[in-house]
């Protein structure tokens, strides 16, 4: 439990010093457009979460090379992160090197995996377009108060009980430690916002994400199980992007239209929407733990559930118009 310990102090300890650097340097999030925000708010706080779970990478037990691959993302897409916070990174060079660095992270990944070559490839190739993907899908969905800090601290704790009951002891650790981090920092954001995760903190959190993902499923933790914690996240960006598309939108250009912030549109507080977000991810963990329990015909029926709660979740914009609802 060091590692989960550490995470957590490293996070109470210098977030308070951090957002006072971030105000010094200037490093500040400015209304805008596309904000759901009204006042300048530094961005970076995200950067002790990264040192953190660093910190708990080396204190956890039984890493080897996929604890390495761990560090390696969370590092790597961490220290991207901070760079795009501090100057801000042409965008095609900021895929570039994404890919590389999760090149080197899907590598470490498979490197245990008793695998033909040709078929070792093309999972680490996979894993690489999975990292890719979800880290900027993470990094789309940081945009009210809360959100990510809880969807990461629920997160954590799912895929350290599904790494226990793999015992992956390292996997157990990681993933309370995210937690842990995730729960320092949702004090200074959650309710009025001294500071934003910024790219540094949503990188490093869905790095660590992402690559926990990928150990369950190497693992043969079951994909239901491991979708969970990153299925709502992941449905939003999808459905979002599709829509723009058809739209004939510019779709790599920034904007409000996903199903959360619609939500806000709509009248709701950005903690109701991290709040019933949050429940919702909870209930699609809860439904992929039930599949993993009980037999066939229990885990067909929690999966069309779960793929229920997903279209309830993105059909619900249209529903709150017809019915004219708002938060109460």
């Amino acid at each position: 439990m060091w590692a989960v310990l550490a995470c957590g102090v490293v996070v109470a300890v210098a977030e308070p010093p951090t957002i006072a650097l971030l105000r010094r340097l200037t490093v500040l999030d400015l209304p805008g457009g596309r904000s759901s925000h009204s006042v300048p708010t530094p961005r970076g706080g995200g950067a002790p979460i990264a040192v953190g779970l660093l910190v708990a990478a080396v204190l956890a037990p039984g890493g080897g090379t996929a604890g390495l691959a761990f560090a390696v993302a969370v590092g790597f897409f961490g220290l991207l992160g901070l760079l795009d916070d501090l100057r801000g990174l042409p965008a095609i060079f900021r895929l570039v090197l994404q890919a590389a660095g999760s090149a080197a992270a899907a590598a470490l990944l498979v490197l245990r995996l008793p695998l033909p070559a040709f078929v070792m490839a093309g999972a680490a190739l996979a894993a690489a377009v999975w990292l890719v993907g979800f880290v900027n899908a993470f990094n789309f969905m940081d945009g009210v108060n809360g959100i990510s800090g809880a969807h990461a601290l629920i997160g954590g704790v799912a895929y350290a009980c599904l790494a226990g009951w793999r015992r992956d002891g390292f996997g157990a650790a990681a993933g309370l430690a995210l937690a842990a981090g995730a729960g320092a920092f949702l004090p200074w954001n959650a309710g009025r916002a001294r500071v934003f995760l910024g790219d540094v903190g949503s990188y490093s959190i869905g790095a660590a994400l992402a690559v926990l993902a990928v150990r369950l499923i190497a693992d043969g933790v079951p994909a239901e199980a491991v979708a969970g914690p990153v299925a709502l996240y992941l449905a939003d960006v999808a459905w979002t992007l599709q829509r723009r598309i058809r739209r004939g939108e510019r779709w790599l250009e920034p904007h409000r239209s996903h199903v959360y912030q619609r939500w806000c549109d709509a009248g709701w507080s950005h903690q109701e929407v991290t709040l019933l977000t949050s429940a919702l991810t909870v209930l699609l963990c809860l439904l992929g733990v039930a599949g993993l329990l009980g037999g066939t015909a229990v885990r067909v029926t929690a999966d069309l559930a779960g793929l229920g709660v997903l279209a309830v979740y993105l059909g619900s914009p249209g529903l709150f118009a017809q019915a004219g609802l708002r938060a109460a």
